[in-house]
């Protein structure tokens, strides 16, 4: 019954997606919900939640809103030192993943317009490219 109720969840997210979103954007939140699931579900949890003074929350996250760059810039060389999201202060380690800009892109597209968040930016690889060489 969960599968059922999975499936028809991200089945109705999907045609949304494509009704609703640009279609370059929804695609590439398609990849970054992927590189999601592969990379930082594990930290952040399923629905950007995070845990609380350990791992910041990506869902409704002011972080994310106010620190575009710092946030690009997070997802591709890791994050080192305090940072406060949501009020809460953290001050962990986020070791780089390796992805390439593309994936950075693409899940920075995916968590900034998941959960709460909306962002009507596209980002692009060469963003990440351009933010990521200094």
């Amino acid at each position: 019954m969960k599968l059922f109720v999975f499936l028809y969840l991200s089945l109705m997210a999907g045609v949304s997606l494509f009704l609703f979103q640009d279609k370059q954007l929804a695609e590439s939140m398609e990849r970054g919900s992927e590189i999601y699931a592969d990379f930082c579900i594990t930290c952040h949890l399923a629905k950007g939640e995070g845990v609380e003074g350990v791992f910041p929350p990506l869902a409704n996250s002011d972080y994310l809103r106010n620190n575009r760059e710092k946030s690009i810039i997070g997802i591709k060389n890791g994050q080192r030192g305090p940072i406060t999201v949501n009020g809460v202060a953290y001050d962990n380690t986020m070791m780089p993943m390796g992805l390439t800009d593309d994936e950075v892109a693409d899940v920075m597209n995916y968590i900034s317009n998941s959960w709460g968040n909306k962002n009507d930016k596209i980002v692009t690889p060469e963003e990440v490219i351009l933010l990521t060489k200094k």
